[in-house]
């Protein structure tokens, strides 16, 4: 058993600046058996391996000795996890805590700023903590009064934090009502305003489509999207199909603009990712330079899954 005291007291810094949902231990200081998130008092313990139901229960009340910890929610994560999360969904996240209190909905912070937490809700919690310093990026790079296209918004951290980091318009994109309404919530937390306009359901490639045909352009475009999904246009593959997804964000991306292209691909290298995005970007007639490479936080120590770069067109 990992010394997880040791692991948390390796991020204290981050609760002591602000930060209170985040990776307390990662899969590479537990032998892959294991990681940690917490958000506020709730902790989410997700399994990468078979254990008994002891077992199980040993963990999650060592998770739960650890200081604040109210709640330990559980999340079984097998390799075929994205592929059953829609049919065995209450087995893999079950709805309630395996150990303490329920904690159905927390308000966590990173860099101070608000985000609503449903540990119980789905696989998925409601913020991909890995992405923590792409949104910095975002907040700090923004353009003052710029126009921002966050796509596959999921619960729409990335437009937050350009709306926060002063843009002048910022539409999300996401095929879930669920997520965009979750949005909106994490928006009012924040104390801004969230008009209906500016969420935008359905499917990202049509949305592309429609706001060439409308003649926007956006100075940021930010591509967030699954590493596997299906839809009614077929089946979604990044290390097939991103190239194409860049084309379609430099259509609408403007004279100067720049593209944040992200992947969560573990199995996708950072050098074959950058290649897909020039490709993409070359078939639409852009020219673009990369200007920075972005990756996962100081804790997720030795992460290789999230590869991020932005990209300044012409």
């Amino acid at each position: 058993m990992p010394d997880l005291p040791a692991l948390l007291a390796r991020r204290a810094h981050l609760p002591a600046g602000g930060t209170t949902v985040y990776r307390a231990a990662h899969t590479t200081e537990t032998g892959g058996l294991f990681a940690l998130d917490l958000a506020g008092d709730a902790a989410v313990l997700s399994l990468y391996a078979d254990l008994s139901a002891g077992e199980e229960a040993r963990l999650a009340a060592a998770c739960g000795a650890l200081p604040g910890v109210a709640g330990v929610y559980l999340k079984r994560r097998p390799v075929e996890a994205r592929h059953a999360a829609n049919v065995a969904r209450e087995q893999l996240s079950p709805p309630g805590p395996v150990w303490g209190d329920a904690r159905p909905e927390v308000t966590a912070l990173e860099a101070g700023v608000p985000f609503l937490i449903r540990p119980g809700g789905d696989l998925s919690i409601g913020l991909f903590s890995d992405a923590r310093p792409l949104r910095a990026w975002v907040r700090a790079h923004v353009p003052e009064g710029g126009r921002v296209l966050n796509t596959f918004a999921y619960t729409c951290g990335f437009g937050l934090s350009a709306a926060l980091g002063g843009a002048g318009t910022v539409k999300n994109v996401d095929l879930s009502r669920k997520v965009l309404a979750w949005g909106q919530e994490n928006y009012a937390l924040s104390g801004l305003p969230a008009p209906d306009s500016d969420f935008l359901y359905g499917d990202v490639f049509e949305w592309l489509g429609r706001l060439r045909k409308r003649g926007d352009r956006f100075d940021l475009v930010v591509l967030d999207p699954p590493s596997f999904a299906r839809g009614k246009a077929g089946v979604w593959r990044v290390e097939r199909d991103y190239a194409r997804l860049a084309a379609l964000a430099a259509v609408v991306t403007a004279p100067g603009g720049r593209v944040l292209a992200v992947t969560n691909h573990a199995g996708l290298s950072g050098a074959a990712f950058e290649r897909m995005v020039a490709a993409g970007l070359a078939e639409a007639g852009r020219r673009g330079q990369l200007l920075t490479r972005l990756g996962a936080g100081e804790d997720y120590p030795g992460a290789v899954h999230l590869k991020a770069g932005v990209w300044a067109l012409d």
